[in-house]
């Protein structure tokens, strides 16, 4: 029966997805329906997708395990843009971990998660990101939709951004460096500030507004760069609004030094126009605490095994440390404040400094090693340092 249920399901869905397309053009005026349809029929060039695919993942790793959607081409840019308008709350923002491209309408995700799509978040890069996207299209279209539904999304950022001047991820109420969510929210914001003709069509009042935010968030990130004997080192996953130190989030997201995270912040940093002497101070001491932790002689080996089903996704692979004297430099995803000791931890909170003390599920359920800082350190920090000597 539960089989048969599930088929009848997939089916059901099926047919709702074929109507999405025809459903768009209601409720809107008649010559905007007229030029909506005439864009579906389009292909364009695709956009960039790469930021969604965290989202997407989520979706395949749990719920996609099980409702299967037909999807759209990254070519049908209109469709797409449709599925954000379509999934875009009432207070602007978007939920985490759907498949973006899918043809799916919001009732069919109401039913397979209990009745609610989620709350707006910037996690798993998430609204920021199709923000960017609507801009896109509505520069490609001219359709107002679009140009509307970004400058929603652009509100919530605005209502978003706490008196520290930082943005929350979904898990803790704090400031979020994890899933890019202070990066991503302030790169947008940076294209805004650099005059980019994606955003042409912003009100003065509205743009300033968002300048100010960004300054507001850029003087929280340095602010809160973590000093060790007085010494700066990086950045943790998530930082206390009042006291800007380190703070835990999830059960195994221990207050830490995290190198990932914090190349990415890096790589914000560099890319500011005209850094002055706190951007550039604030660069140079996490390359060098970068360079202080990386480890060498080591790699990450994956191992096929039988599949098993966790609650949030199915692996098919383990993890294993092994010794390799050629490997490239590699970090872990957290380092212990005061000692700059790597370690790890499992979903009961409980520390340990081996990666085989992990559970299996959080072993292959989560990134413990990145390779992230390895760029920065050996290309693009020179390179920024060279424009620097010429600026």
């Amino acid at each position: 029966m539960g089989r048969m249920w599930k088929i009848s399901c997939c089916l059901l869905f099926f047919a709702f997805g074929q109507a999405s397309t025809l459903s768009a053009t209601e409720n809107i005026a008649d010559n905007e329906a007229t030029a909506l349809e005439q864009a579906l029929e389009q292909t364009y060039e695709p956009l960039d997708l790469s930021l969604f695919r965290d989202s997407i993942g989520h979706w395949q790793m749990k719920d996609g395990r099980v409702y299967h959607f037909e999807r759209y081409q990254p070519e049908q840019v209109v469709h797409i843009a449709e599925n954000f308008l379509k999934f875009q709350n009432e207070d602007g923002g978007w939920t985490k971990n759907l498949d973006w491209l899918a043809k799916a309408e919001p009732d069919q995700i109401r039913e397979i998660r209990g009745g609610t799509l989620g709350r707006s978040t910037f996690d798993n890069r998430n609204t920021y990101s199709q923000i960017a996207y609507l801009a896109k299209v509505y520069q490609l279209t001219h359709l107002e939709r679009y140009r509307k539904g970004a400058e929603k999304g652009l509100r919530y950022i605005l209502t978003e951004q706490r008196p520290s001047g930082g943005w929350r991820g979904q898990d803790v109420d704090a400031i979020t460096f994890n899933d890019d969510v202070m990066t991503g929210i302030m790169r947008l914001l940076l294209q805004i500030r650099n005059q980019e003709p994606l955003f042409d069509w912003l009100e003065p009042d509205l743009r300033d507004e968002l300048n100010a935010a960004l300054d507001r968030g850029i003087a929280v990130t340095l602010a809160c760069q973590i000093e060790v004997n007085g010494k700066k080192t990086a950045w943790c996953q998530q930082h206390d609004h009042q006291t800007l130190k380190p703070t835990k989030a999830r059960a195994y997201e221990l207050p830490s030094i995290t190198p990932s995270e914090s190349g990415e912040v890096v790589r914000f940093l560099m890319s500011l126009p005209k850094p002055d002497e706190k951007i550039i101070a604030a660069v140079e001491a996490a390359v060098a605490w970068m360079e202080e932790v990386k480890i060498e002689g080591i790699r990450v080996k994956e191992i096929s095994i039988k599949p098993v089903v966790f609650q949030h996704h199915t692996t098919k692979i383990d993890r294993v440390v092994v010794q390799d004297p050629n490997a490239p430099p590699i970090w872990t995803r957290f380092y212990e404040i005061e000692t700059n000791r790597p370690f790890f931890c499992n979903r009961d909170g409980k520390k340990v400094y081996q990666l085989s003390d992990v559970h299996l599920e959080r072993r292959s359920g989560y990134g413990w090693y990145t390779n992230k800082p390895e760029r920065i350190i050996t290309v693009e920090y020179p390179a920024w340092k060279k424009q620097l000597a010429v600026e």
